[in-house]
This record gives structure tokens, C-alpha cells and sequence, in this order.
């Protein structure tokens, strides 16, 4: 199989950034003599190698390149373009968004702390147990008032870099967007609405009279579920799997990103990166407009 080598700068710190300008200059040479010969194109935030054949060597010199000039380098089949896929699948906590929202809520509650660690673990893959895991989180949120959420929404949740510029590539093309998360419906459907998702789906948390009861309504949306939801969402619009590329950052991940045409690791823990088809560890997530060729 003939591959393309994309190097793909880091990513504007703004999440509603315009795309990327030009490729840096100073990097442009150093891009050359990764495979010494070959033909280099630049487009804006993107360098491309086209044709190279995939080898241990190689491997060993994108990563320390992406290392030196933080940036990333990844490979991607020759002939395949962004319009082969037809759904595009994201996890919201900390891929969509840069935040873990239910950290950010039991910081109203003044126990971040102890969420924030039980989160980490979770995502890491250290609790298998995803459904143990938002179920002992949540409990510590009871009596918390719901107006916390709203204020998390308002004060505290931002899109990572490129989310806009993203979404916005790939419905142009008429890609579907699903958003499948572990986290809580009042923050989805909100997104939803505001990004013009075509599906949302998570965990809805119990409110009596105002307040956070420490439990979760109905099934858990964990690792299976999230799986299960993206082969759903193809069916429903006509999608095969793999026309599909999902994006996620943990291991509750792992297992929709296995059945995807694409996947990428996006700022993710190592066991995700490890098993990702790509990983963007500087690139903003419009990163994925510029992997494939054009023509």
C-alpha cells in the first residue's frame, strides 16, 4: 500500500481559529530530509512526502521529528480522500471540549480533587470498570444544585483548537457528526444545537427539585455503548463502519475507534495513541482536513 507522510503544524490555541496559514518556512527544509528526494507539497498547516514506503526507520525518524518541532507526522494511505467518509463520531470530555465536565462540576462541591483522580485512572484504562467509575463520580455530586451545569457550560467549557474550523470542513462535504460521550446530556445537546450536530448521545444525571440526586437515568453510555451507538448512527444514515472516523482521547474509546474506517487520538493517553490509525498531539482537529490528498 503506498502512503503519504503528512506533517501537520500545531494547533492556533484558539478553538474558533480561521485554518492554519502557512506552513512554517524554518521547518519546510528539515520536512525535505526526512525522505531525501522525495517530492514535498505545503499547504496551509500541512507539509506532504507522497508515495513513501512505510519502515521501521521511518517510524523512528517522524517521531523524533514530531518530537523535536512539536509537531505531528503521520502516515495515511495514498489513495483514500476525506470524502470516503461519510460520518464523523467524536467523544466530547477532553476531544471536543478541553474539559472534563464532571471535574468541573464537582469543583462546585469543592471535591475536583477526588473526581478529577478517579477520572484519570478511568481514562488511562487503570478502572476497567467504566460504569464503577461515573457511577462512584456522580454519587459524590449529590445534593450539588443543577445550576452548577449551567454555569460549567457558561464559565468553563471551550472547544479544543480547530473543533470549528473542523466541523465545519466535513459538513460541507455533507459528512454526518455524531457526538457519543460518557459525560451528560445537558452539555451534548447543548453542543448539539450550538454546532449543528446531526446526533448526540450520553449519560443523563437525575435532578429533583433543583438538585443533583447522585445518579445516573437509564443505561450507562460506556465503552460498549459508545461502540454500539456509532454502528447504529451509520445504519441509520446509510453508513457502513468503516466510512466512519472517530475521534477520542481515553480508553472507554478504544472500542468505537476499532470498528472506524479512521481513528485518531486526539491529546490522548498513551494506550490510545498506541492504537489509533493517527495521533494529533499538536495539531488542532481540523488536522484531519489536510491528512488526505485532494485530486
Amino acid at each position: 500500500m503506498a502512503n503519504d507522510l503528512v506533517i501537520l503544524g500545531s494547533a492556533s490555541p484558539a478553538a474558533h481559529a480561521a485554518p492554519a496559514t502557512a506552513f512554517p518556512s524554518h521547518l519546510q527544509a528539515a520536512v525535505g530530509a526526512l525522505v531525501p528526494g522525495a517530492n514535498v507539497t505545503f499547504t496551509p498547516g500541512a507539509a506532504r512526502i507522497a508515495d513513501v514506503t512505510d519502515s521501521p526507520a521511518l517510524r523512528t525518524a517522524m517521531s523524533a521529528f514530531a518530537q523535536q518541532h512539536e509537531v505531528d507526522a503521520v502516515l495515511v494511505d495514498s489513495q483514500r480522500r476525506l470524502t470516503d467518509f461519510k460520518l464523523v463520531a467524536m467523544d466530547m470530555d477532553s476531544t471536543l471540549i478541553t474539559i472534563e465536565c464532571v471535574d468541573e462540576i464537582a469543583d462546585f462541591c469543592g471535591l475536583k480533587a477526588e473526581v478529577s483522580a478517579i477520572t484519570e485512572a478511568a481514562m488511562r484504562g487503570e478502572i476497567k470498570d467504566f460504569n464503577e467509575s461515573l457511577t462512584r463520580r456522580v454519587a459524590l455530586l449529590k445534593g450539588l444544585d443543577a445550576s452548577a451545569l449551567e454555569k460549567v457550560f457558561d464559565e468553563r467549557l471551550q472547544l479544543s483548537p480547530g473543533a470549528q474550523t473542523m466541523l465545519r470542513g466535513v459538513q460541507s462535504l455533507g459528512i454526518r457528526t455524531l457526538l457519543v460521550s460518557g459525560g451528560f446530556t445537558f452539555f451534548t445537546e447543548r453542543l448539539k444545537t450550538r454546532l449543528n450536530l446531526d446526533v448526540a448521545r450520553a449519560n443523563t444525571l437525575e435532578i429533583v427539585d433543583g438538585k443533583l440526586t447522585g445518579r445516573v437515568l437509564g443505561e450507562i453510555v460506556n465503552a460498549e455503548v459508545k461502540a454500539r451507538t456509532v454502528t447504529e448512527v451509520a445504519a441509520q444514515f446509510g453508513i457502513r463502519p468503516d466510512q466512519a472516523i472517530v475521534m477520542g482521547d481515553g480508553s472507554n474509546d478504544l472500542q468505537m475507534m476499532a470498528i472506524a474506517g479512521l481513528s485518531v487520538a486526539f491529546r490522548a493517553k498513551p494506550v490510545v495513541r498506541e492504537k489509533a490509525s493517527v495521533a494529533f498531539n499538536y495539531a488542532g482537529l481540523d488536522g484531519i482536513l489536510s491528512l488526505f490528498r485532494k485530486d
